[in-house]
């Protein structure tokens, strides 16, 4: 899927007001840094919610990986995308293009969408304030794009379906996470940490999918971990250290192929990845080496700011390619030695909920709610991955007079039935009563579960801590196995599906309002009200209940009601006496292999290449055998980056770095590369491509 952009309308505030805005919203720079970004037409990466970390390149390419299967009665669907998380406004248009297609074949019952949770994707595919406002509004282009290619994946999955086998494995990967938050996991009961020996789940899960001849077509995995090896100082759009899981496993299996072009298909799903970071070294302060507060991740001097995790590489790029080598090479292990087989009858349920307005059954006697969303003070200091800005810190359990005063002077003063609910939750954001110019978040969330056989796929609407996938997947566990003939389920988790609700954290951990409990916006019942949700869904598929109410039905914004906060790209210009395509700084005649070859291009704003299934570049071989010119490596390679860089007002430069493999092969190589720009003709905007390549150089061992 190309990154794409819109920027057709733009929704202006007063300038105040918006700067306040951006600071509730986790985006810890001023007004200044807001209108720069503005400026420069890009938009922003999806995840950390930094307005600085606008898209400035390519790092990996993104793809939608669309799983079918079917017992010849019943079929379902699940996609793993490599997007941040999926929204309620993609799920619904996928929805609507699939019914459009297919008819009822495949619906909001049997159709699972799963981000893989890369923090580098592309923004713009919300329809509540909140989401909007953190990324520069709501972008059709952006969404069209995420959309089309998660249909496409799943039209090459309809038609390519034929008959085969499923077998699933497990194993366990000690070394690429660690818990985060393990002040607030320690809050959990001691007899119920001490049934498992790590405070994040270390179980890697894999299918593999094979033809009726035993050979291998497929292999579709879960793994609990943050994919944020690239931090938020990242300006490229890269799927992270899951997306590169992908890559090399793909990679391994169709030889010969570019990335994304061979048969076989493998993906790497996201779990209960809420408190399970990838940057292995943990957390220290930046500026003195020193170990951060486990409580509040702060450091005596530079305080909550200076407290970040890294590693285990010397730099993001390093980290991404350990974690997802280490990840690729345990799925490898777990893949090749898959002997039990997943057979039986395919099931599936799906609920629309209020998830504002669940009564909870706590015990024999006693009842609680769930709350309207509401976000608390520790959702702005971030976290070890990521951190906030201005002084926020985990572990807030009061709020703070000032912050309180600007909230309530211009957002409205939350409820005291909202405040008493989210106690002892200091509120931040009281975004459920908060309606203005749509509702800040959601109300009406998917609860959904798929069975094939003996494997439970349990699609959950956000970001699950440890502790809480593991109580939830028992429990759904122990209901599908108590009622009709499942028996030896496997539970899966699958995280950030079809609607993102932030975090779900266990009743205890929410006590300590680190990052993740400060998240969970329903309040501190979320947990249970999800696991007594989901039990309801394993009890209808394990009865055969087939007539399931499916609950009050989401809402679809219209295009005029969204907003979007960017400007439409200008008119590309070229400096004098050169065309789109000339090389600006061109390739040197020799390299060796270790090291970097790069070149510069003039270039349009590659908001104008909204075509999918192309590139921005190539690297090339000369064959002599042929006297032609072989592709050896596109911008989805790992081992390539495109860079994009905006000069004067329409002036822009493109930079390839082509970071020579060590298995690459003697020879002569050179470097294209493919945009559009946009141009005035008749006082009407007119995009034409254009392409350029480096001079020729020669590569040696």
């Amino acid at each position: 899927m190309r990154q794409q952009e819109s920027g057709h309308k733009l929704w202006f505030v007063p300038e105040f007001f918006f700067t306040i805005m951006l600071i509730y919203s986790h985006l810890w720079h001023l007004l200044l840094c807001l209108l720069v970004a503005l400026e420069r037409s890009s938009y922003s990466l999806m995840g950390y919610a930094n307005p600085n970390q606008v898209a400035g390149g390519l790092h990996m390419r993104l793809f939608s990986r669309a799983f079918i299967v079917s017992d010849g009665s019943k079929r379902v669907v699940f996609v793993s995308v490599d997007i941040g998380m999926v929204s309620q406004r993609l799920r619904l248009e996928v929805l609507n293009k699939l019914q459009m297609k297919y008819g009822h074949l495949y619906s909001q019952d049997n159709v699972v969408l799963s981000g893989t949770h890369t923090h580098s994707g592309p923004a713009g595919y919300f329809q509540y304030t909140l989401f909007m406002l953190t990324s520069k509004g709501y972008l059709k282009e952006s969404i069209t794009a995420i959309v089309n290619g998660i249909v496409e994946s799943i039209d090459r999955a309809h038609d390519n379906m034929k008959e085969g086998r499923i077998f699933i494995n497990k194993g366990r990967e000690e070394t690429s996470s660690l818990n985060r938050s393990p002040h607030a996991y320690l809050n959990n009961p001691a007899e119920e940490r001490k049934r498992y020996t790590s405070n994040t789940d270390k179980d890697l899960i894999v299918l593999r999918f094979t033809d009726m001849d035993g050979d291998g077509i497929a292999a579709l995995s879960w793994f609990a971990v943050h994919p944020v090896s690239m931090n938020n100082t990242n300006l490229m759009i890269s799927s992270d250290n899951m997306g590169y899981a992908s890559y090399l496993f793909e990679e391994e299996k169709n030889t010969g192929s570019l990335p994304g072009e061979g048969p076989f298909v493998a993906a790497f799903s996201s779990s209960n990845l809420g408190d399970a970071s990838p940057n292995t070294k943990g957390p220290h302060c930046i500026n003195t080496g020193e170990s951060c507060d486990s409580l509040d991740s702060s450091c005596p001097v530079g305080g909550p700011n200076m407290c970040m995790a890294m590693g285990p590489g010397l730099d993001m790029f390093e980290s991404t390619k350990i974690i997802g080598e280490n990840i690729y090479k345990k799925a490898k292990e777990i893949y090749r030695t898959a002997k039990h087989e997943v057979s039986g009858p395919i099931h599936f349920a799906h609920q629309w909920v209020n998830m504002t307005d669940v009564t909870v059954q706590v015990n024999s006697t006693h009842t609680a709610k769930t709350c309207k969303p509401a976000l608390g003070y520790s959702f702005a200091a971030g976290t070890i991955d990521g951190v906030g800005g201005l002084n926020f810190s985990q572990g807030s359990l009061e709020g703070d007079p000032f912050w309180d005063g600007i909230r309530d002077a211009l957002l409205g003063v939350p409820s005291n039935e909202t405040k008493d609910c989210h106690s002892p939750k200091p509120i931040l954001l009281n975004t459920g009563e908060m309606n203005q110019p749509l509702p800040w978040h959601p109300a009406i969330v998917d609860v959904q579960i798929i069975t094939i056989g003996s494997l439970a796929v349990v699609a959950v609407p956000g970001e699950f801590t440890t502790m809480s996938g593991r109580r939830l997947r028992e429990a759904v566990k122990k209901e599908l196995e108590s009622n009709g003939n499942m028996e030896h389920m496997e539970v899966v988790l699958a995280g950030l599906c079809n609607i993102y609700t932030h975090y779900i954290s266990t009743y205890e951990e929410y006590q300590v309002q680190r990052y993740e409990g400060a998240s969970t916006i329903y309040g501190p019942h979320t947990l249970s009200a999800y696991i007594q949700l989901f039990r309801g869904l394993a009890r209808a598929i394990a009865t055969v209940i087939n007539h399931l109410p499916k609950g009050p039905q989401p809402p679809f914004f219209s295009d005029k009601q969204l907003f979007t906060l960017m400007f439409s790209n200008q008119p590309d210009k070229k400096p004098t006496n050169t065309s789109f395509g000339d090389v600006l700084m061109q390739v040197r005649p020799s390299y060796r292999v270790g090291e970097v070859a790069d070149v510069t291009f003039v270039s349009g704003n590659p908001r104008n290449s909204v075509t999918r299934m192309k590139t921005f570049l190539t690297i090339e071989k000369y064959d002599n055998a042929t006297d032609k010119w072989e592709v050896v490596h596109n911008d989805a390679s790992w081992e390539t980056r495109f860079h994009w860089k905006k000069e004067k007002v329409g002036r822009s430069n493109a930079t390839i770095e082509w970071h020579i493999p060590h298995s690459t092969l003697p020879g002569i190589y050179k470097i294209r590369h493919f945009g559009h720009y946009k141009e005035l003709v008749a006082l009407k905007p007119v995009v034409k491509p254009y392409e350029g390549s480096s001079d020729i150089f020669k590569v040696d061992k």
